[in-house]
Parts: structure tokens; sequence; C-alpha cells
């Protein structure tokens, strides 16, 4: 059965905030799509008729310069103060009238209320007044907001005020003026601010932080009502001034577009959505990195691993043994790198080593010990790391895991590069897709041992004694399945993947397969897709009896390249000595 929305000519929207700016912008897109009635609030005055003077003139620097004659015309001075309030009375109430006319010729019905969200009685006495003619309110969109950004500790009580009680109160207000069983729609216009915080909002945060929790209760307690707070990025307009923007732009923050951002709030409202009662839509504020401290600090971390707690792990058994990845090993010391300078961003790795895997099928360390080194700072540019992952066994020696000589965290990326040695051509040399080069499947020839978490090898498009070519495509698994090794700073479910390419190289020409050993060196420009087609060029370097080593270059159909790993060691083991059963 389709889905139908319940918004109908004769629905009526309570819209705060929304005459002017984004919030009205949505409104006008709703009407669009769902012509209603909607009623308008904001503080600024809607003037009947403009003064004569101002009439027609829509130039900044000529009405500013009529509104300085008219002042002087009365005996007073024309202040800077006094023409710019002036001129934003003017400029608003234009705004305002420009919104109602865009709803009508969408063809829904606005009207205006002059009022204050934060004052309460004010508010329901003259929407009882409005709601007569407009029938009883089925929805509300809440987008009203202040802002005071301020570091923490220059924060006023008048601003935190200012900044909280527009949300938070003006959401009681709203509500309080509404029976809550004839609600059937409450948007709560919340912010990423509230979801992963931004240094001078942390009044915001709170504010809008409450607004998520409140969407939650609501729902619970009116199932019925179509909830939703959206935490939205930073549109191209509204509270994002230019300067602003080019600091998000800085910093990898995308901006909204305004009009994907207002079909967003459309979508929202569709029935599939009933059930969802918070939303992110934009990009985390990162936040600018602090100087940094010229003392080079060492860090300890200990991490409790079980089986249970990683369903990944299922994904990856050799020879009947769950095995922690290698790549795994790299992310955890990546994110942890990488966490510790909020700002900077993974770049490379250099000298990785295998030096004793981390097997399931046995009794567990107690905990895992991951100790880092910063061994050289470069202000607004590096950060270089070495790490360790290791282990006290029953009778207190210690055993090393996996070792990186250097971690290295910058600023800002460098521009991807383009594979200069690029073929995506089909050779059709090795014909099986998909699902086959896997135990799961039909085949024999390429069984590799790897679960749904690491696949899939889509086909093999080329090969030869140098080089081999795939196309691959890492299907998203859930934050449970990722279990304590999410995708972070780098994917290491797709980069194991990634090295399937190899394997399948290696049972093609010497009926045999490798286990990581080394990487020489591995750098990533931007993050491998999820649920898309990508592609590895796996250059041979060198091959003895024992060992391989290997250039992998992960990288779109154009050549444009995600990551490299350089150098990498493989030792080389027959296959029936990996293969178990599960």
């Amino acid at each position: 059965m389709t889905l139908t929305t319940k918004i109908s000519p004769t629905s009526v929207f309570l819209v705060s905030g929304g005459a002017k700016g984004i919030t009205a912008k949505c409104a006008i897109k709703l009407a669009q799509q769902h012509p209603c009635k909607f009623i308008l609030i904001g503080r600024s005055e809607l003037l009947d008729r403009e003064p004569d003077w101002s009439k027609d003139c829509f130039d900044e620097p000529m009405l500013k310069k009529r509104i300085m004659e008219y002042l002087l015309s009365l005996g007073e001075k024309p202040i800077p103060m006094n023409v710019q309030k002036l001129y934003n009375k003017i400029i608003s109430s234009r705004e305002i009238k420009q919104t109602l006319e865009a709803i009508q010729q969408a063809g829904g019905h606005a009207e205006y209320l002059s009022a204050d969200v934060t004052d309460g009685d004010n508010l329901k006495q003259k929407l009882a007044t409005l709601v007569e003619r407009t029938g009883p309110i089925t929805g509300i969109i809440h987008g009203a907001g202040n802002l005071a950004d301020k570091l923490i500790e220059k924060k006023t009580e008048q601003d935190f005020e200012k900044v909280y009680t527009a949300k938070v109160k003006g959401l009681e207000n709203l509500l309080s003026c509404i029976k809550p069983n004839q609600l059937e729609y409450l948007v709560l216009f919340s912010s990423v601010t509230g979801f992963y915080g931004n240094i001078g909002q942390a009044d915001y945060a709170i504010a809008n932080e409450i607004l998520n929790k409140s969407a939650h209760l609501v729902k619970q307690r009116y199932p019925q009502c179509h909830v939703v707070a959206i935490n939205w990025g930073g549109w191209e307009s509204g509270m994002v001034t230019p300067e602003l923007k080019k600091e998000f732009a800085r910093r990898g923050i995308g901006i909204l577009p305004v009009e994907v951002g207002t079909q967003m709030l459309v979508n929202e409202l569709h029935p599939a959505y009933q059930g969802t009662a918070q939303v992110v839509i934009g990009s985390p504020l990162v936040p600018p990195p602090a100087p940094l401290n010229p003392e080079l600090r060492t860090y300890r971390i200990r991490r409790q691993l079980s089986l249970e707690a990683n369903p990944f792990l299922l994904d990856h058994v050799i020879a009947g043994k769950p095995v922690l990845p290698a790549t795994c090993a790299v992310s955890w010391i990546v994110d942890s790198c990488a966490q510790l300078y909020p700002g900077y961003r993974f770049f490379s790795y250099k000298d990785f080593k295998v030096l004793k895997g981390i097997t399931f099928n046995e009794p567990l360390a107690s905990e895992y010990i991951l100790d880092i080194q910063e061994i050289a700072k470069t202000d607004t540019q590096e950060i270089i790391f070495q790490a360790k992952i290791w282990r006290k066994n029953p009778e207190g020696k210690i055993n090393y895991h996996f070792s990186i000589a250097e971690v290295q965290l910058v600023r800002e990326l460098l521009a991807p590069p383009t594979y200069e040695f690029l073929n995506i051509a089909e050779d059709n040399i090795i014909t099986i897709t998909g699902n086959d080069f896997y135990q799961t499947g039909k085949s024999s020839i390429f069984p590799l041992f790897h679960g749904a978490s690491f696949q899939e090898l889509r086909r093999v498009l080329n090969i030869n004694h140098e080089k081999i070519t795939t196309e691959c495509v890492w299907n998203e698994i859930t934050d449970k399945q990722q279990g304590q090794f999410p995708v972070r700073s780098v994917n290491p479910y797709a980069i194991d993947l990634s090295t399937h390419t190899l394997w399948i190289w290696m049972q093609h020409f010497h009926q045999a397969i490798c286990l990581p050993a080394a990487i020489q060196k591995y750098e990533q420009f931007t993050n491998i897709p999820c649920n898309t087609p990508f592609y590895v060029s796996c250059e041979v370097k060198a091959k003895t009896a024992s060992s391989i080593i290997a250039d992998l270059i992960i990288h779109d159909s154009q050549g444009r390249v995600y990551s490299r790993m350089l150098g990498a060691k493989g030792v080389i083991i027959p296959t029936q000595s990996v293969l178990g059963t599960k």
C-alpha cells in the first residue's frame, strides 16, 4: 500500500521564525508541494504601508541616504545606529511580504503574526484570535533561534538566555498553545552544533540538544504525531556569513544549498520517515586545530578485545581461527592518533609491521596496549607519531603484535593525484565474478576466505605477470558489525578488500596465497567510497619463494587516486594452510 502524506489543504502549520530567512524558504517549498495554511511567527513588525520616502528604493546606500534625510527632517541626528534600525525595519517588512506572497502564489494561504515565542501569554492570546480564521493548528515548525557566539569564559547570562530561551522556552510556549492530540507534525530546527559541538557555541549546542531530546520524548508520548528534529548544517544563506563560509571551506565543512535543503525538509515529512525522530543533514563541524604544544608527548591506550564485541571477525577466519585483520590494527592506531588532535587529518603511515597477529580462538589477554609516541611536530602543518600494539603473556613477557614507525597527521590533505598507468580494459582472462571468488561461492579456483564484511572483489579486468587490475565494491556494514573498529579515519574493511587483488594474482600464477607482513608506505588522499565500485591496480615489484612485494593503487574509473599502498610485503604460504572450515 502506498503511503500518502497527512498534509491537506486544511492543514495549518504554525511556523516560528518562518517569515524570513531559511525557515521562510522551507515554508515556501512546503507550500509549493503541499498547498495548505501557514501562520508565520516573527518578532519583526509588518508595515501596512511603507513611508513614501522609501517606496521603490531598493539600493541599500540610497535607502540609507533617504533615512538620514528623513531623520534630519524630524530634527534628529542621523546616527548610524538609528539609521540601521530603520533600515532593518523596512527590509524585514519587505521580506515578510515576499514570503507571504510566495506562499499565496504556490496555492497556500499564509498569515503573519508579530509575536515573541518566548512570551507565552502574549503568544497564546494572539494565536487564539488568528486560529478562528485559519482553523485548528495541526503542525508546528519551530525554526526560531538566536546566536551569541563567544568563548564560554566570555559569555554572559544574558547571552545564554538569549540563545537558550528562543529554542527551548519557545518550544514550550508553542506546544502550550495547541492540544497535543490534534498535532500531526512537529518539526524542530536543531543544528549539527548540538550533535557534534562547536567552539564558541556552548549555549547553542545545549539548546539544540534539548530540542533533539524533546523530539524523542514527544514521539514516545504521541506516537501518532510525525516528529523530527533536523540537525541542520550550515546553509548557503541564513546565519552563515560570507566570512564564515570561507572558514567552513578551509576546514572542509560542506554548505547546504538552499534548494537542496528545503527539499530535504519536505522529504522528511513523508510517511516513510514517520518513525525517525532525529536526523543530521550537514557536515560535521570540525574544530580548528589548537596551537601545538612543542613538547613531544607519549600516550598509552588500553583496550579489551572480544569476539562477541566484533561480529566482523566471523568474516575473517583463517584455518578455522578468527584473526584480527592487519588493517584493523592500523585503523586502531591511526584513529587514536587523529583523535588526539582534532582539526588534523590522517594522511600517511610508514613502515607498518605485523609482528604477531591476534587470534580469537584462544584465551585473549586481559588487555591490549597501544603505545603512541610523538616524534615530530610542525605547527599548522603536521604531527608525526610512532606506535606499537602489545600485551603481556601469562608469564609476564611482552608480546608485540603490530608497529608503525611513522603516522602522519596534516592540517590539509593534498589533492588526489591521477594514476598514470591506468588500464581498466577487460582482457577476459579471468571470467569468474563476484561471490564466486570466495569460499561461499561455487568456485574452488580462487577460494578467498573473507566473508561478507570484507566483500566483494567483483571482477578481474586484466592480468599479466607484472600487474592485475580489479573492480571492487565494499557494501557498508552496520555499526554493530564493525564493533570496536568503526570506519573513521580509514576504512579497514575496504582496504583489506583491496588486498584480495594480490591474492588473485598469486593464486592464478603460483597456486599460493600470502598473508600481510609489512607495508613500506600508505597514503590516503580521500576516503574509499562505500556501496560504489572502485578499482585496484596492483603492480608486482618483486617475488621470491617465500615473499612478495607489490604496490596497490586504489582509484576511481578515471584514475583519481583514493589511496595507495606502496611496498606491501606478503609472506607466501600454501593455500591449504590458510583455508579451513569456518
